[in-house]
């Protein structure tokens, strides 16, 4: 009977220091459920009242947009490494450092709005449902590839997303003929148009614009201004550099691009005006990009070291969210550890999986040209060569 009861309590205490010992800390912290915050007002043009300065951030949204952002930069990180490797190649456009930016927007909008964005797309592809393994194995030109392997880190698509666009400013008037079928249809359903502050020079930008405004489009035009277009500063390639005014008969905002709550309630307050029937609005997201234009730029020849570093310290979309949920006590530091683990964890079996999958076959390579349509050949390099298209 002894022996029985020794081997009954030796399983118990065996069952309770199973249990990581984070574990039990992370259970026995008592959280808020929610917690308001003072935001940056945004610059304001042709409009009379602009979005909250406060906000309230729940718990569990906190959680989510920490790890997404957390991902998102990881991704970024695992995507240099498998370049420097030769396991990606050819363009390669990071965002690290503009999490708050994919996140925020897409916290602020529906899953069944639209949303088009550049040839700087990982972070959109991620926030609008796309695997980091899906993402991770397109870079490497894998099967398992968000695009089957043939469409590489520029031409990435999901449901409700556009790309991915490889030609600057391109994406404009595609932006806002996907706002002009949301109208066509009624479906009270915006578009957003992203593009960069390089691209805010291109004429087509300014005739997408004025389509937008003619038609009275659900249309958000959405300029990531990360300082930077390609190697040339903004204020050395434009006369001005008040892109939320760009659209002068189109009102704008200038937002906090860094601050995933600033962007968030940016974003709600120009899909209700754009869903209200009032036409397109233009919104200015104030950003910055660790990496440079792509993998072919180191990114420190035109800017210093101390300068990236300084909005690293100072700025950092993930430390700014992180600092505000630990002192507001809606996440403990070991708590946010434990989801960088599981992100760390996510992205090394995504990377090794984009690593090994198989690269498609090369009777593939005309599938996919239409979407419904029966078969049909394709010639291939010369006319002798024969690849049949399958929808």
């Amino acid at each position: 009977m002894k022996k029985m009861l020794t081997a009954a309590v030796s399983r118990v205490l065996s069952g309770v220091t199973q249990k990581p010992a984070s574990r039990v800390l992370v259970a026995s912290c008592k959280y808020s459920n929610n917690a308001t915050f003072e935001i940056k007002k945004c610059d304001l043009y042709r409009l009379e009242e602009g979005p909250p300065v406060t906000t309230v951030l729940t718990r569990e949204d906190g959680l989510k947009y920490y790890k997404m952002m957390q991902t998102i930069r990881r991704m970024e990180l695992k995507a240099d490494q498998l370049y420097k490797q030769k396991f990606i190649r050819g363009f390669c456009h990071l965002c690290d450092g503009q999490e708050a930016c994919c996140v925020g927007l897409e916290a602020g909008i529906n899953p069944t709005d639209h949303v088009i964005t550049s040839y700087r797309a990982h972070g959109l592809c991620y926030t609008r449902g796309l695997t980091v393994r899906s993402i991770l194995s397109e870079l490497t030109g894998r099967r398992g590839g968000c695009a089957k392997g043939k469409g590489g880190s520029m031409h990435m698509y999901a449901k409700n997303f556009y790309g991915g666009n490889g030609i600057v400013g391109a994406q404009g008037p595609l932006g806002a003929g996907i706002a002009l079928a949301c109208k066509y249809k009624g479906n009270n359903e915006v578009c957003l148009t992203l593009y960069g502050d390089g691209a805010a020079n291109q004429g087509q930008i300014s005739e997408a614009y004025n389509m937008a405004a003619l038609w009275n489009l659900p249309c958000i035009f959405i300029c990531e201004n990360n300082r930077y277009g390609m190697g040339t500063s903004v204020e050395r390639a434009a006369a001005s550099t008040d892109y939320y005014k760009r659209g002068n008969f189109i009102p704008g905002l200038r937002v906090d691009g860094m601050d995933i709550l600033c962007v968030r309630e940016a974003t709600k307050f120009a899909a209700d005006y754009c869903r209200s029937g009032k036409g397109p609005m233009l919104m200015e997201l104030l950003t910055y990009r660790y990496h440079g234009h792509s993998m072919s730029d180191p990114g420190i020849s035109y800017r210093t070291r101390e300068e990236i570093q300084s909005v690293r310290s100072k700025s950092d979309p993930i430390m700014l969210l992180k600092d505000k949920m630990v002192n507001h006590k809606l996440a403990s530091v070991e708590e946010l550890k434990e989801i960088d683990a599981e992100v760390r964890k996510e992205i090394d079996d995504a990377a090794q999986f984009a690593m090994t999958d198989p690269e498609p076959p090369l009777e593939e390579l005309g599938h996919h040209i239409y979407s419904s349509n029966p078969p049909f050949d394709i010639r291939g390099a010369n006319q002798w060569i024969k690849f049949q298209s399958i929808s």
